[in-house]
């Protein structure tokens, strides 16, 4: 056998298997013979002739957002604007998370842009200019909406949104759009 295989680069399948069938039953392991490749006509021709995505229901239920003319900025910004309940809500949320209200504003309507510089880690509109103090403190969340209407009434050229701070960590942990510009 040593001889037979030392003889041939190249060993096939069938002379493998009748090698080791040769073999005795002392010297035999559990191990099956190798019996080759399986054959190509177990594939399906449909599946060889489909060139295009195979779920084709879900892909035609996917819909591409059109960035043209349609910045967003925040996580909410996907949505209709946020009523003053919807708010709220998410501001009672914050409190309860120990997390510390903030607003900010900016007249950028680009968003994030590279208008006036273009070398790396330039952005525009990377930094929001905060309005007043963040509310430290606050317990309610009609204390953040009086917030929001004031800088609304002083900016109304501008986007305003609401952050979530955590005092510990010290990073905003959240944050979303509560006014576009008028």
């Amino acid at each position: 056998m040593a001889s037979v295989v030392a003889a041939s680069t190249i060993v096939a399948p069938a002379a493998f298997a009748a090698a080791s069938a040769s073999v005795g039953s002392a010297d035999s392991t559990s191990v099956k013979a190798f019996s080759g490749l399986k054959s190509a006509t177990l594939f399906t021709s449909k599946a060889q002739t489909l060139s295009s995505v195979q779920n084709r229901s879900r892909v035609q239920c996917m819909q591409v957002w059109n960035p043209i003319g349609m910045t967003k900025f925040e996580t909410f910004s996907y949505l209709p604007p946020l009523s003053d309940d919807a708010i709220a809500k998410q501001v009672e949320y914050m409190i309860q998370q120990k997390l510390i209200p903030c607003l900010e504003f900016d007249v950028n309507a680009n968003g994030v842009s590279r208008t006036n510089n273009s070398s790396p880690g330039y952005y525009d509109g990377r930094y929001w200019t905060m309005w007043k103090l963040p509310m430290f403190g606050c317990q309610d969340s009609a204390q953040v909406l009086r917030e929001i209407e004031e800088c609304k009434k002083t900016f109304p050229g501008c986007f305003v949104r609401v952050l979530g701070f955590d005092n510990v960590k010290q990073v905003q942990i959240c944050g979303f759009l509560v006014a576009r510009p008028n």
